[in-house]
């Protein structure tokens, strides 16, 4: 006996619609499996979920009234899919663009982060040049290159130029703000802060190898 699944040619198409999907997020799924495994190339995983998930998106949009959603769908077909509904659904591009685009942004920040400790350092030690030696002038430029210097994870904790800054802001929050500090105090600070920016810069080269 012959079981008919369809009515007409647009319930077939229907029919026929939610076999690519399923076959969709199935593959997508062991292709999910296979790059996380190291089965399969980087460039030849982009390629082909680039292609998936190009042919999702035409599928989805074309079924969005029959299937407003996509998790239902998985749920209704007892699909345990959760790699490709990832994939396919929240993020929309290939994993290694993901890490692409995080390695970038990672790299911007970090950027971002040298330039403003350089022109902390810098700003600190020209101001103690022109004798900006009151502790409530001295005082913010510490803090906010201990800040800047702070957003940097490639220094460590004990990092000469952290543990200088910290010694002498806890020096400076023991002084009045109208307290200057003595020729002496300034030159060793201003050598204390040389001596940080060049093992900061020397630091530098070392960051991500």
């Amino acid at each position: 006996m012959e079981v008919k699944l369809a009515n007409d040619k647009r319930e077939r198409e229907m029919y026929d619609s939610f076999a690519e999907l399923y076959a969709i997020i199935k593959t997508t799924e062991k292709l999910e499996k296979a790059y996380v495994r190291d089965v399969i190339s980087s460039s030849a995983y982009e390629t082909e979920c680039q292609k998936l998930i190009a042919h999702f998106k035409t599928l989805a949009s074309t079924l969005k009234d029959t299937i407003p959603s996509i998790e239902r769908f998985a749920e209704t077909y007892k699909m345990d899919c959760p790699a490709a509904i990832n994939r396919l659904v929240t993020s929309g591009v290939p994993a290694t663009v993901e890490h692409r685009a995080a390695a970038a942004a990672s790299m911007t920040s970090s950027a971002a982060a040298v330039a403003e400790c350089t022109q902390n350092f810098i700003t600190a030690m020209d101001s103690l040049k022109l004798n900006m030696v009151a502790v409530d002038q001295v005082h913010p430029l510490l803090s906010d290159l201990l800040t800047s210097l702070g957003k940097l994870t490639f220094l460590p904790p004990d990092f000469l130029g952290k543990v200088k800054l910290k010694e002498w802001i806890a020096r400076l929050s023991k002084m009045g703000a109208a307290d200057e500090l003595t020729e002496q105090q300034s030159r060793q600070l201003h050598f204390d802060l040389e001596s940080s920016y060049n093992s900061f810069m020397a630091a530098l080269p070392n960051y991500g190898t």
